[in-house]
C-alpha cells in the first residue's frame, strides 16, 4: 500500500522519536518546507529533553500518535535519529494510520518504523535525510532534492559507478531495509522484516569492523540473505578497528557473507550517513541492473 503523494498546501508533521533536537537546528527545515509550499506542524514535545532523548518515552510516543491519528497530516518527518524509536514502537496504535496511510520519513534509528510498517502492514515509507541534516546552504543538494521527488511522486533513478565488490546481474523486487545495527536489533521481534524475494538495502555508521561481521553473520543465520533478489549497500561511514586488526574492510565483510548466494549486489549507493543521502521509497518495487566492470542503474 502506498500513501498518497504530497502536493502544494499539504501538511508535514515533524516529531522527534529518538534524540533531542533544538529549535535552531530545525529552522532551516521549516523554511525549506514552507518555501516548497508545504505547511508544517510540530509535535507538542518536539523540543523536550530527557537525558539524550527528545522527552520521555510517553511524550515522544504521544507526539507520534497524534501525527498518526491526524488525517490532515500527510507525512511524518522524523527530526533526527540516534536511539529511542524502539522504546516507543510498541506504544503506538496504527489503526487510524491504516485508514489514512501517510509517509513516515527518516533514516538511521527510524529504521525501526520502516521495518515495522513493512513487516506488519506492507505500507511504503521514505528513507531520507532528516531536519538535523538540512542547513541553509544544502537545500538544493541531492539529498534534499530527492526527498522532494520521493514525497511528491517523481520517478527516482540512480546510477552508481563501478565498484570492485559489485556483483553483476539484474533483479526486480520490493526494497526493504535500512541501518544494519537497527535491523540486527529487531531480529525475531514483531518489527523484524521479511526479506524473501526482496531487495535489501543496508548502511551503517561508526561501528567496529567485527560488529559489522557479527551483524552480517546474524542476518545470514536468521535467513535474511539466502532468499534475496538483490542487495544494495549504502554508506559504511567512519568504521573502526581494534589494536589487532580485524583484517577486512566493511565492504569485504559484506561481500564475504554473500559469496554463497548469486543475487546482484550494488556497493557505494549514495544513501545513509553520507552526503548525499539520497531518498529511497522503501516498500516499492524497484529494478536494479549491475553491469560487469561497469556501474549500476537503480530505478524506482
Amino acid at each position: 500500500m502506498r500513501p498518497e503523494f504530497l502536493k502544494a498546501g499539504d501538511t508535514i508533521g515533524i516529531v522527534a522519536p529518538a534524540r533531542h533536537i533544538s529549535s535552531e537546528e530545525l529552522m532551516p527545515t521549516i523554511n525549506f518546507l514552507q518555501r516548497h509550499q508545504f505547511r508544517v506542524q510540530l509535535g507538542n514535545h518536539l523540543f523536550a529533553k530527557y537525558n539524550q532523548f527528545a522527552g520521555t518515552d510517553k511524550e515522544r510516543a504521544s507526539d507520534f500518535q497524534q501525527m498518526l491519528d491526524n488525517h490532515n497530516i500527510k507525512a511524518i518527518l522524523c527530526a533526527r535519529g540516534g536511539y529511542g524509536s524502539v522504546r516507543i514502537i510498541d506504544k503506538l496504535d496504527f489503526s487510524e494510520f491504516l485508514k489514512h496511510p501517510k509517509w513516515i520519513c527518516g533514516y538511521s534509528d527510524i529504521t525501526v518504523f520502516h521495518s515495522h510498517l513493512h513487516r506488519n502492514f506492507q505500507i511504503s515509507s521514505i528513507h531520507c535525510l532528516m531536519p538535523v541534516n538540512i542547513t541553509n546552504s544544502n537545500e538544493s543538494e541531492q539529498g534534499a532534492s530527492t526527498f522532494l521527488q520521493a514525497i511528491t511522486g517523481d520517478k527516482l533513478t540512480y546510477q552508481t559507478p563501478h565498484n570492485l565488490f559489485n556483483r553483476h546481474g539484474e533483479a526486480s523486487g520490493v526494497i526493504v531495509g535500512g541501518n544494519i545495527s537497527v535491523l540486527y536489533a529487531l531480529l525475531s521481534s514483531s518489527s523484524d522484516i521479511d526479506t524473501k524475494g526482496k531487495i535489501l538495502f543496508i548502511e551503517d555508521l561508526d561501528e567496529y569492523l567485527y560488529h559489522i561481521d557479527r551483524m552480517m553473520m546474524s542476518l545470514k543465520r536468521a535467513g535474511k540473505l539466502e532468499h534475496l533478489s538483490g542487495l544494495i549497500v549504502g554508506g559504511l561511514s567512519d568504521m573502526h578497528d581494534n589494536t589487532i586488526p580485524f583484517g577486512r574492510t566493511a565492504e569485504e565483510i559484506i561481500a564475504e557473507h554473500c559469496q554463497e548466494f548469486d543475487f546482484p549486489i550494488v556497493f557505494n549507493f549514495p544513501a545513509g550517513h553520507i552526503n548525499p543521502n539520497s531518498a529511497i521509497r522503501l516498500g516499492e518495487t524497484i529494478h536494479i541492473k549491475v553491469t560487469q566492470n561497469q556501474g549500476a542503474n537503480i530505478i524506482f
